[in-house]
Parts: structure tokens; sequence; C-alpha cells
């Protein structure tokens, strides 16, 4: 007798990645870009063109016709891409999935299966992936025992975090998470921030590596990070835990930040284009002068006046929503002398 092709239940995949040498995603490039599984390759059955194609065609002309084309496509593209794992031996196992567990990823998983490699397909494919992600976040968040690292603009809390962690201290980094540094002039230079469900995939994988009964630190937040929306249960954690409250002189924050931001010193229009949309919430006499200042390449005076007129008055508002705990005068930005206070915190 033939045997089947195996399949496998989310919780099993993720419980035991082990058991399979490849996790293989069939979908478009398109869809794979916006969030999979971590540690999956793209194999699609289909191109974005390709798919499109055939949805016209469904809608079009009829779904037999689509089928006998997306048929002549997937088999193309399964050929090439057999031929690029020629090298995989016969005990090779891989775990196949598409959107729903449906037509791509059984074609892929059919051929094989015929091969003679011990593929797996995965039930309910991305889709039930998703669905996990989601109902483990709403599951563990509001668990997560977090202490809040706040303070003004420039005074190193993300330094300060880096420093926590190499002392063994556990640490969950959102704006690394979401390739952005939390405020209007914090997107990373050459980098984009990712997809949504990509942010809360690599959320969810980094949960997974904690020791829930022991204290998380993470920085404080707004809502969002830049495009990247928080989700909910984990904003109503930051504004309801405990929190550090670090302070540092104006002057020593403008030094840090114009050492830090040095890449908003490289391309004059584009600095200029952000500091103009503050327009919404300052008179135009300030853009004005923040705009001479970044023409005239004066980035101390920038970065003093942003802190006293834009990011020091928005952090006194924002703090009235922290449950602060701990206060903490810095001598520089991202150094704290007297680390008892996280002992005091963590007890």
């Amino acid at each position: 007798m033939q045997r089947k092709i195996q399949v496998t239940e989310i919780a099993e995949l993720l419980s035991h990645p082990e058991d399979y040498d490849c996790l293989i995603d069939v979908r478009s490039p398109s869809e794979f870009h916006e969030d999979h599984i971590p540690g999956a390759i793209n194999l699609p059955v289909l191109s974005d063109q390709e798919r499109a194609e055939v949805g016209t065609i469904y809608k079009q002309v009829d779904p037999f016709t689509a089928r006998k084309t997306g048929a002549v496509l997937t088999s193309q593209n399964i050929a090439q891409h057999i031929s690029t794992l020629n090298d995989r031996g016969k005990d090779w196992k891989p775990l196949v999935y598409c959107w729903r567990g449906g037509q791509r990823s059984g074609s892929l998983a059919l051929v094989m299966h015929e091969i003679g490699w011990s593929v797996t397909l995965l039930q309910g494919g991305y889709k039930t992936y998703r669905r996990h992600v989601q109902h483990e976040l709403d599951r563990l968040l509001p668990r997560l025992r977090l202490i809040v690292v706040a303070g003004p603009t420039g005074c190193g809390k993300t330094d300060l975090l880096h420093q926590l962690q190499i002392q063994g201290r556990q640490v969950l980094d959102l704006e690394s998470l979401a390739n952005h540094r939390g405020s209007l002039l914090g997107r990373e230079p050459g980098v984009c921030q990712p997809s949504q469900k990509w942010f809360e995939s690599s959320l969810y994988r980094e949960l997974c590596q904690f020791d829930l009964e022991k204290p998380i630190y993470v920085e404080s937040e707004s809502s969002k990070i830049g495009e990247i929306h928080l989700p909910t249960a984990l904003f109503k954690n930051l504004i309801t835990s405990n929190a550090i409250v670090l302070s540092c002189d104006r002057c020593q924050r403008a030094q840090y930040l114009v050492q830090r931001y040095r890449h908003l010193t490289q391309s004059i229009e584009d600095t200029t284009q952000l500091v103009e949309r503050l327009a919404f919430r300052h008179e135009k006499q300030q853009i004005a002068e923040w705009v001479t200042y970044i023409k005239t390449h004066n980035w101390l005076a920038l970065a003093t006046s942003l802190l006293e007129h834009h990011y020091d008055p928005a952090y006194e508002r924002s703090q009235k929503r922290l449950r602060v705990t701990e206060h903490c005068k810095l001598q520089c930005p991202g150094e704290l002398a007297d680390h008892s206070v996280f002992e005091r915190i963590e007890a």
C-alpha cells in the first residue's frame, strides 16, 4: 500500500520544529514578505503576477480554464524548485504549507512524495499559524511581568536596556522588532518597517524565549512605533506596570541625540521634510527656526530646541499615564551608576 502524505497541526510544528529539515512556504512572494512562519523559505508555486492572472481568468472566463492555466504555471514552477533541491538526499524531511493547506502546498508535496522524500503538510496552512499567533499574544501579553524604563528623549533608554541584557536580565526591545526608534525622527536609515503581521510574529517568537515568571524590561512606548501598532493587551500592560523614570540634563541629551541620529545630518532634504511634518502641532515661526538650523548644519541647536519645545513637553504629557515607582538621575545618557534600583523594583 502506498503511504500517504503526512499532515501535522500547528501546535505540533511549533513544539518540535527540529523534526523537519526545512519549512517551505509556497505562497507568492508578496504573501511571504508580509508574514511567514519564522525560519521558512519561499518556493512559490505561483508568482504574484501569475496568481493575479489565474484569478482574473477565474472571474472573467470560468473556473475550469483558470485551473488549467494554474496547473501549467504551477507545474513549471515546481519543476524549477525541484531542480534547486537536487542535492537533498532521500532522508530529507521538508514541511510544506500555503495559505490554507490546500492546492498550492498539495501540488508541491505530491511531487516531493512521489520522489520519495518524507514530506509533511501543515493542516490549515499559514492561516492556522496566524490564528495561533493572535491567540497566544492575547493569552501571554497580559501575563508579562513588565518593568517599564521611561524618561525623556535622549536619556539613552535603549542603551540602558542593552546593558541590562548583558547582565542577564530579560529585555523586550520593541523598537528593534519594529525597525524604528519610536519618534517622528526615529526612522532607521536604509531599512523599512516590517508588516504588522511580521512584527506580531517576531513578538511572539521573543515571548516564547522568556521565562514568564521573571521580570521583563521594556522601554515605555506609545501605542504606535512608527507605523506599527502595539497589540492592545501589550499597551495596557505597559501603562499599568511598574516604571523606572530616568532623567538627564537636557544639554547632555542634545549632544547624545546628535551622535545617535547622525544619519539625519546626511540628508538635509529628508530631515527638513520630517521636521515640517510637525506643523500640525507647532507654529510656522517654530518650524522655520528648526529648518534654519538644518540648513546651517547647527545640529546641536536643532536637537536642543526640539527637546525643549517638542519632545520634553510631549513626554510630560505621556508620563501621567505611567505607574512610577523609581526615579533615577543619570550622569550621562545610557549610564546608571546605582544599579540597586533594579533589585528594589524586582523585589
